[in-house]
């Protein structure tokens, strides 16, 4: 399946009951070249409590964190799999609760808990230059840097970057997810531009260890971000790399982030049999 370009290998426990998802299983069909291919694995289960319950694994085999397209997928797969229908419902991930909906249009939407934590207007030491980020959890730690702060050239004080298709997303974004300051766990990273009504924005995932075309819980900060630092109000519009729009949306009630939700296209990419 695929929420905005973020792509997944779903497994129905009802159709494999004896199904172990092993790191090293997880890391194999995750290969681009040598496996199935997918920025993370997905397990859709039975629950006596919810509709379905979602376990997510990164491509390296790794759990524990959000993933928002991960979960606008399993919401369209509960929808087609007929476990659910179009209200909102809610459901389990990871040992937390969520809800969402699905739309006759074919657009999910997913509401995620209210963030844990952000802070705003530090700088990172790297690349011979100080660059200013800010940091949100959205069940998922996230950087989000403005690629207007990044200097080309550092000893070029007027060599910032303006085009968000020219910019070193992988390169600088792996030296940032494993930067000391966010050791030993590491961080996702995001990199933004304002133009033509739209967050643009283009990430690098820790777990897939690479650029993915969309990230659903950095898009949901980066908006987060930008309603803070720039005053842009919800609902917010972000088109990521694959060029699918996701809308962020939410409101603020005595100082805090409510009803905070994702929504865009998820769709059954293909279905197959994988001998093991």
């Amino acid at each position: 399946m695929s929420g905005a370009g973020n792509d997944f290998v779903m497994f129905d426990s009802k159709m494999n009951p004896e199904l172990e998802l092993s790191p090293d299983f997880i890391a194999r069909i995750c290969k681009r070249h040598t496996g199935i291919g997918a920025d993370g694995v997905i397990l859709i289960s039975d629950s006596d409590e919810f509709p379905f319950e979602m376990t997510y694994y990164n491509a390296d085999g790794s759990t524990g964190s959000l993933c928002a397209n991960g979960a606008r997928c399993s919401l369209k797969y509960a929808n087609v799999s007929g476990r659910i229908g179009n209200d909102k419902i809610f459901f389990r991930s990871n040992g937390n609760i969520y809800s969402g909906k699905v739309f006759d249009d074919g657009k999910v939407q997913f509401f995620l808990n209210h963030p844990k934590k952000m802070k705003q207007n530090f700088k990172i030491a790297v690349r011979n230059q100080l660059i200013p980020a800010s940091f949100a959890d959205t069940g998922s730690p996230h950087i989000i840097i403005r690629i207007k702060d990044v200097l080309k050239n550092p000893g070029d004080e007027s060599s910032f970057y303006d085009d968000i298709n020219d910019f070193p997303v992988a390169e600088l974004g792996r030296e940032i997810r494993y930067h000391k300051d966010f050791a030993p766990a590491g961080v996702n990273v995001n990199f933004i531009k304002q133009e033509e009504g739209y967050i643009k924005i283009r990430s690098y995932e820790r777990g897939v260890e690479d650029e993915t075309l969309a990230c659903g819980t950095g898009s949901v900060a980066a908006a987060l971000i930008t309603f803070v630092k720039e005053g842009t109000y919800p609902p917010m519009k972000l088109l990521p790399k694959s060029g699918d729009e996701l809308t962020v949306d939410f409101r603020i009630m005595d100082m805090k982030v409510q009803d905070l939700s994702l929504t865009g296209p998820a769709e059954v990419i293909f279905e197959g049999e994988l001998s093991i």
